[in-house]
């Protein structure tokens, strides 16, 4: 074995006992006897794994847990401890971002079993993805995360509103109870042919459909009986949709009985220019994860820095910012990034002066049609003007790369193919 283990736990007993078994074990330990000690530790060592006691003196391990996760430091799996352990307890750990739970006394099976689990010796280790807790502070997703808590133990269907990038996944991630299946589809043939095999997969878990409005009537049809047929599996269907399905419904393009099913629990993702006042939080987040994740140099934003990246246009919303995050990061030459390099960075995706051309609108076709012909031109001409960069034609079209390729294939388009305008 190996793997540098941080336990973080008030009593000297346990620590010791701790170190001696995973030391005997073949790992590398580090011993905290509180909150501060960890916060040094943790720094300093960057460890694989940390065992998280909940009850301490100084700060509780739940409020450790989401310091972390708010900060972006949330880069290595963490397993909780306690002897005065509940449920809640273990599932409010778990949303947060906690690995597991583990109640005291630890049996040393469970223990050991536990730490394979989740530590994976000889493994790069994964990059860290956006919490719930990096969305930000302010008052739009402070009431997003309070609608999130409030439904997060029900098994109700959940339609989330949300431009391509606002967040959606990271909210149905959120509603994934701990350590259960998540699927993801990423091929509507399957809710045609196969409906009731998806909820197999997600059994006890969540069945997760974006753009949920692109769905074909069979398609929709599939989803239709997966929506009444989710609870014998046990499974959560949370679908997302950044087109308006209330007008799909009422114009026949989306079955309204099934828009009725999934809008009884419907919220609202606010993109990212909704919540500028999060953005210097945002940004400084996904810095510390970067670095944290790639022991890099540590690096900070100057205040100029953030206030540029809060009043820039973000139409791609997180993978925009993201994207503009890890460039400075990896071009830095100094300590603090500076608003300057920040302007640089965002050049590239600045409008261009160039009028937009004139687009002819086939009124003789139904809306659908003629909006299906309206988008081919749009993306053709975009991958003309980006010279088959799928990256920039994303970022330029404000949408998901994976939501990208959807919409081309839908549209008959090859991705990356470049076509004279």
């Amino acid at each position: 074995m190996s793997g540098q283990i941080l336990v973080v736990d008030d009593e000297p007993g346990i620590r010791e006992l701790l170190s001696e078994i995973l030391t005997d074990e073949g790992y590398d330990i580090s011993l905290a006897e509180n909150a501060g000690a960890a916060r040094s530790l943790r720094h300093k060592a960057r460890p694989d794994l940390v065992l998280l006691d909940i009850w301490m003196p100084d700060t509780d391990g739940i409020t450790l847990l989401k310091e972390w996760a708010g900060n972006g430091q949330l880069t290595m799996p963490v397993v909780m401890m306690s002897g005065h352990g509940t449920i809640d307890t273990a599932v409010e750990a778990t949303r947060l971002g906690a690995a597991d739970f583990l109640e005291k006394p630890i049996a040393l099976h469970k223990l050991l079993s536990t730490i394979k689990r989740v530590l994976k010796p000889g493994e790069a280790r994964a990059q860290p993805s956006m919490s719930l807790a990096g969305l930000g502070r302010g008052a739009l997703i402070q009431h997003l995360k309070e609608q999130l808590s409030r439904i997060a133990n029900l098994k109700t269907p959940v339609l989330l509103l949300a431009e391509p990038g606002s967040g959606a996944r990271i909210c149905a991630r959120f509603l994934q109870p701990a350590n259960s299946n998540w699927v993801e589809l990423d091929d509507t043939s399957r809710l045609v042919d196969a409906p009731l095999d998806l909820l197999q997969q997600a059994r006890d878990g969540v069945l997760y459909i974006p753009e949920v409005a692109n769905l074909g009537k069979l398609a929709q049809k599939g989803l239709a009986l997966a929506l009444e047929r989710a609870e014998k599996y046990n499974v959560r269907v949370v679908c997302v949709s950044s087109d308006d399905l209330s007008r799909c419904a009422a114009e026949g393009e989306f079955d309204s009985r099934l828009y009725y099913a999934l809008g009884a629990l419907t919220i609202r993702v606010p993109s990212l220019r909704e919540h500028r006042e999060d953005i210097p939080d945002i940004a400084a987040y996904m810095l510390a994860q970067l670095v944290e994740a790639n022991q890099l140099p540590p690096r900070r934003f100057g205040t100029a820095a953030l206030n540029a990246l809060r009043n820039a246009d973000w139409p791609g919303n997180l993978p925009q910012l993201d994207n503009i995050v890890h460039t400075l990061l990896m071009t830095a030459d100094a300590d603090e990034i500076s608003a300057e390099a920040v302007q640089h960075a965002l050049r590239p995706l600045a409008p261009r002066a160039s009028p937009p051309a004139a687009v002819e609108v086939a009124i003789e076709l139904p809306l659908r049609e003629a909006r299906d012909a309206f988008e081919r031109s749009y993306f053709e001409r975009l991958i003309a003007l980006e010279d088959g960069n799928m990256s920039r034609v994303a970022e330029h079209a404000g949408v998901e790369r994976t939501h990208l390729y959807r919409k081309l294939k839908q549209l008959g388009i090859k991705p990356g193919k470049k076509v004279d305008p």
